[in-house]
């Protein structure tokens, strides 16, 4: 591997739900350290990707090189110890658990990891909450203890699916600033939104997603000339 190679180099990612073929070739790559996003419309084909990379998508097939290592044929658990992680969309909060036991749940697979106190630093919210129940927290609190359970992993290449969805604005920008913030500690980050205005505050790359394939590639400081064609993109 030259230290030029992507992080993550996906190639002609095909995924299938029972007889339906979600995913037609797609292919995208992501640099250690980059924020990327992937945007598209409902129903793109965004979050099976993610899916498919940590393989919670059975029938896929195609190439998923992670670090120069092939994923495509891995269990999810295997691929999670090699350093990938997925935040879901449902935030998969264990709603009988405190705060504090949610986070210290899954286990560290790696150094590199943040710790608890750097995690509190970074929200502090959940530090006023961790006697708290899963139960209990708002929607924002839930999104950023979901991010900051798999912070304390060492995972290295984090993948959140629409971690601004149904947030209050405010929490939306939090959760901007905790992005920028891992990305300034050598996370990578490949970020699934449908909020193209929020991604254009993180993120370096966007590859437009449609009908399950990538149709495009935006470098951030080129968002604004391509506004038109993204607005067609996406419908907006």
């Amino acid at each position: 591997m030259s230290e030029a190679a992507p992080m993550l180099k996906v190639r002609d990612l095909n995924a299938w739900y029972g007889e339906s073929h979600i995913l037609h070739g797609v292919d995208f790559d992501v640099s250690e350290g980059e924020v990327v996003t992937l945007l598209g419309r409902n129903g793109a084909g965004k979050t099976t990707t993610l899916k498919s990379i940590i393989g919670l998508v059975t029938r896929r097939t195609g190439s998923i090189l992670y670090r120069g290592t092939e994923m495509a044929q891995r269990r999810p658990d295997a691929i999670a110890r090699a350093g990938i992680a997925l935040c879901p969309e449902e935030r998969g909060i264990f709603a009988s658990l405190s705060v504090a036991e949610n986070l210290t749940l899954p286990p560290v697979i790696a150094p590199g990891g943040l710790d608890i106190a750097t995690l509190y630093t970074l929200f502090p919210n959940l530090k006023e909450r961790a006697r708290s129940q899963g139960t209990r927290l708002s929607g924002g609190e839930q999104q950023m203890l979901a991010i900051a359970r798999i912070l304390r992993t060492g995972a290295r290449l984090l993948m959140l699916d629409e971690p601004t969805e149904g947030l209050a604005p405010v929490i939306v920008q939090q959760i901007g600033r905790t992005i920028r913030e891992i990305k300034a500690r050598g996370f990578t980050v490949l970020l699934v939104e449908q909020n193209f205005r929020f991604a254009a505050t993180v993120a370096d790359r966007h590859y437009v997603v449609e009908n399950g394939r990538v149709v495009d590639m935006i470098h951030n400081a080129e968002l604004a000339a391509n506004m038109t064609k993204l607005h067609e993109y996406l419908g907006v």
